[in-house]
């Protein structure tokens, strides 16, 4: 419809309102973030370490499949993803004559079509706490989803946590979960994001080069910190994100070093020991809440936010 307007002022009214409906309509067409990652707290992440510190010193010093200290660390992480509003789920299975556990949380809302699912092992190996190997990996990921819940993040997709059990036996549990899985639930996971030691105390910096979109969002990530990354080789195939991987569902994640000892090229991009193992305490008694580099454990679970955030919009 054409307007007919007299007169050069109510001319240049119309000319204004013109480009206001022009300007409103470019920006309703262009996609808007749906929210920033939060920044995660990396004294909340220790907090979450001390308490599986704890658990492990009452439980005769490990959290291990089959032992008391596995299912008081899984219980603790139910009862903070329940009181934050999750839907969490307690799956069952059996590993070396012991009932195993994997707790699944999904948060509301989303395309459960699309599914975007971060993952960790909360076992230990029978020598140890395991505050590195894996309390730094379970951690984060359920200090992001307390983060996911502390802003009511209401993204595109929906998300998923979860956390492991038997991994230290062969990726048992999360090898479980994905078999459980029909062919029509596998598809709707878009993509699953494994947190496998990412608070080493002479620290690499490693992701995972296994989808390239996921790859993409982590790197973009260190790039902005001005972090140098590296390829994740050590841990290849080696963590639970490998029966995602062998079902079809693109995988990514992060890794910060287990006994393999750091370079000198590596030394001086990241800083730390060169000649010395990225973790010296792994799979031992000395895996404590002292053997967590802060720095490491904090830019990781600030990445981990990042790619959630990001991969879910």
């Amino acid at each position: 419809m054409k307007l007919s307007v007299p007169g050069r002022a109510t001319g240049a009214a119309a000319l204004a309102i013109a480009a206001l409906l022009t300007t409103s309509a470019m920006a309703d067409a262009a996609p808007a973030r749906v929210a920033a990652a939060p920044d995660i707290p990396v004294a909340n992440v220790k907090a979450h370490l001390t308490q599986l510190q704890s658990i492990a010193t009452a439980n005769g010093g490990n959290r291990a499949h089959g032992r008391t200290g596995y299912k008081a660390s899984l219980d603790y992480v139910k009862a903070k993803l329940d009181a934050a509003g999750f839907t969490t789920t307690v799956q069952q299975f059996t590993s070396s004559g012991s009932t195993g556990y994997n707790l699944i949380a999904d948060w509301p809302g989303g395309d459960t079509n699309q599914v975007v699912m971060s993952g960790s092992h909360l076992d230990s190996v029978t020598s140890g706490p395991g505050i590195n190997d894996n309390g730094s990996g379970s951690a984060a990921v359920l200090e992001a989803a307390l983060a996911v819940s502390r802003t009511q993040y209401a993204p595109t997709k929906h998300l998923r946590f979860a956390w492991w059990g038997a991994e230290e036996l062969g990726m048992v549990g999360s090898r479980y979960y994905v078999n459980s899985l029909s062919t029509a639930n596998r598809a709707k996971i878009s993509g699953y994001l494994n947190f496998d030691m990412i608070g080493s105390p002479n620290p690499g910096y490693f992701v995972y080069d296994d989808d390239p979109a996921i790859e993409k969002t982590f790197k973009d990530y260190f790039t902005g910190l001005g972090v140098a990354t590296e390829i994740e080789t050590e841990g290849d195939g080696r963590s639970d994100h490998a029966y995602f991987k062998s079902a079809g569902i693109p995988v990514g994640g992060l890794f910060t070093g287990a006994s393999t000892r750091k370079t000198a090229a590596q030394a001086a991009k990241w800083g730390g020991t060169s000649g010395q193992a990225f973790d010296r305490c792994y799979h031992s008694s000395c895996d404590t809440t002292a053997n967590i580099n802060d720095t490491a454990l904090n830019r990781n679970s600030d990445a981990l936010a990042y790619a959630v955030w990001e991969l879910s919009e």
